[in-house]
């Protein structure tokens, strides 16, 4: 306990730690599904890179229901506003509901398009329009765990999101290598055991959620006005999203045109890059609450405090994962791949990946804060201009064959642009706003 002297030190590892074991089962579902599917060959586990990555940028665009309600509930319980903390959890489990079943039918008809989009070969595409169909029908459960973890942790309880994280992991893993492995249904078995998941995940909150609000006396009916605050509230998130989305769709349609080796490496390597990210947003959780929890609390003071020292453990935290990421080299690629010149591009891609994870946890860190304070229009706009150092950057790559090693530099870049628009912000006070509720 020598380690723990400073006085947020304690506070920061009870809401991390826990949300350290729940951020990573989400990620965990698809590196399990890499690795199991990366036994029916390169083709198919280039159609996993699609079909995954398109997925992510259509529940990431959701991701406000996890963030924005962490903030507004934060806020409230630190205000002492316990009812209406639970009320606002409950706004955002149906405004995941309505958004999932929303989702089925826009995206059921649009599955060959998004594909297409992405510009991979032939080959490629039937694996992925094969895994997005079957998907589909999970993003309601989706939706729902991110709305109920967002209502949890601003509760300042991530426990109970580790326990939902890590059994829906574990049934995940059991179902996918019984549809894959044991029944041979292929890729449509990976993304089916998924979906029975992260539906019976979203079940569990929404259990939860009953309990909670007949102890608080909440209604359980939909307020359409608490709704519609917790859609709008969320529209600047979105934006600063949808910035996020772009850089990260762009680079796998990049990888796609480089080939199919290219696009499988990428594949693996950008879930594990995402793995390292939400593994380190652990500590960026534990920021939103509390950085709600003391805005709510008019406590400015606290908040400057905390912030330091998750800069540090964010830096600190990010300097251990990369270690890891080196010291795995000689057996990480055999691992989601036989092929040797996927194993090669993945090699050289996770070198990039781990040296940029001290910069990456600063970032997650500040962008934490930030949306714990509700600071989502600042958000937006340095998502925005990072966006803007990307992509110019990364075309230019692109056009002169810098490889998957130019692209992945590239990344490093925008994550280097993400940590001076967040640090610039952080450094001043504009978006320290105290009350139960940002004006």
């Amino acid at each position: 306990m020598g380690i723990l002297k400073h006085p947020y030190d304690r506070e920061i590892l009870r809401l991390a730690v826990p949300a350290f074991g729940g951020l990573v089962a989400e990620p965990l579902f698809l590196l399990a599904d890499s690795a199991i599917v990366g036994r029916l060959g390169t083709t198919v586990q280039a159609g996993l890179g699609i079909a995954g990555q398109a997925l992510t940028t259509i529940v990431g665009l959701c991701i406000f229901l996890a963030y924005g309600t962490t903030a507004a509930v934060a806020r409230q319980m630190g205000a002492g506003h316990l009812k209406d903390a639970v009320r606002q959890g409950i706004d955002g489990i149906w405004l995941a509901l309505a958004i999932g079943g929303g989702l089925i039918v826009l995206g059921m008809p649009l599955v060959p398009w998004i594909v297409d989009l992405f510009g991979s070969t032939a080959p490629v595409q039937p694996a992925a329009k094969t895994y997005l169909w079957v998907s589909l029908f999970g993003i309601p459960g989706m939706l729902v765990v991110l709305a109920g973890t967002g209502g949890m942790r601003g509760m300042q309880d991530t426990r109970t999101p580790f326990y939902v994280s890590v059994g829906a992991f574990t049934l995940n893993l059991a179902l996918n290598s019984l549809f894959v492995l044991g029944l041979g249904w292929g890729i449509a078995g990976s993304a089916g055991g998924t979906v029975i998941a992260q539906t019976v995940g979203g079940a569990v909150y929404i259990g939860a959620v009953l309990r909670g609000a007949r102890r608080h006396g909440a209604l359980l009916r939909p307020d359409v006005h608490g709704v519609r605050v917790a859609a709008t509230s969320g529209v600047a998130l979105i934006a600063r999203t949808v910035s996020l989305q772009v850089v990260l769709v762009s680079a796998t349609a990049i990888a796609a045109h480089q080939g199919t080796s290219q696009l499988a490496a990428y594949g693996v390597g950008s879930r594990i890059w995402r793995f390292l990210a939400l593994a380190l947003d652990a500590i960026a959780i534990a920021g939103q609450a509390i950085t709600g929890r003391c805005l709510g609390a008019s406590d400015v003071r606290a908040v400057r405090g905390a912030t330091r020292r998750m800069m540090v453990w964010g830096m600190g935290g990010g300097a251990v994962f990369g270690l890891v990421i080196v010291t795995a080299l000689p057996w990480l690629p055999n691992l989601f791949t036989h092929d040797p010149a996927v194993r090669k591009l993945l090699l050289g891609s996770l070198i990039i990946i781990a040296a940029m994870q001290p910069i990456a946890g600063v970032v997650f860190v500040l962008d934490g804060v930030l949306i714990g304070a509700g600071d989502m229009r600042y958000l937006a706009l340095a998502g925005t201009v990072s966006m803007a150092v990307f992509l110019p950057i990364a075309w230019l790559v692109y056009t002169v064959g810098g490889g998957l090693a130019g692209l992945w530099l590239t990344i490093t870049l925008w994550v280097i642009a993400r940590l001076i628009t967040l640090g610039v912000r952080a450094r001043g006070g504009a978006w320290m706003v105290t009350g139960a509720v940002r004006g």
